[in-house]
């Protein structure tokens, strides 16, 4: 609970101006509903973890559709589908879709261990005190598994490292 409430003051505080924004962190306050990324690519930043996933298109609505984690066999064809579209995006040296591709299979792993870990999916309470954790649940945990291989096979990507490591060099 701590940690996610610690996100979100930080959060809150940054959207307030009453935060300094640095500048490798994930920027809240564009407006990206209407922002095209793959036209305007110096406007992204990085951030930690799956920041920015679900809001930074053209990349979302490209890569969204093949996100599925319920099944292990859901699970294996997302992967493969996101892995295309990570190799595609490397191979125009787009590091935005690359980078948003390799968020969504981190993604994958989290929701899935979410949902492994916690029936429904339902981590917190409404007054914000975690949940225990239920009996495990295999086939998400298997889901899990798929998706976090997929991760961390990506992130060994050599021209994707090189690529990652340029930007946060010339973009923070």
């Amino acid at each position: 609970m701590r940690r996610q409430e610690t996100h979100l003051r930080k959060q809150a505080e940054i959207l307030a101006g009453t935060r300094a924004h640095s500048s490798r962190a994930f920027d809240y306050t564009l407006d990206y509903k209407s922002l095209d990324l793959r036209s305007r690519p110096e406007l992204y930043r990085v951030g930690v973890g799956e920041q920015g996933v679900l809001l930074v298109e053209p990349y979302k609505s490209e890569i969204l559709p093949h996100w599925h984690f319920a099944t292990p066999e859901k699970a294996r064809a997302s992967v493969t589908a996101i892995r295309a579209l990570f190799d595609r995006y490397l191979e125009r040296d787009d590091f935005v879709g690359a980078d948003l591709a390799r968020k969504f299979l981190q993604m994958g792993f989290t929701r899935a261990r979410r949902y492994a870990n916690h029936r429904g999916g339902r981590k917190y309470a409404p007054s914000g005190e975690e949940l225990p954790r239920g009996p495990e649940d295999e086939v998400k945990a298997e889901s899990a598994r798929i998706f976090f291989a997929a991760w961390k096979e990506a992130e060994t990507v050599a021209h994707y490292a090189n690529l990652k490591k340029a930007w946060k060099r010339e973009h923070g």
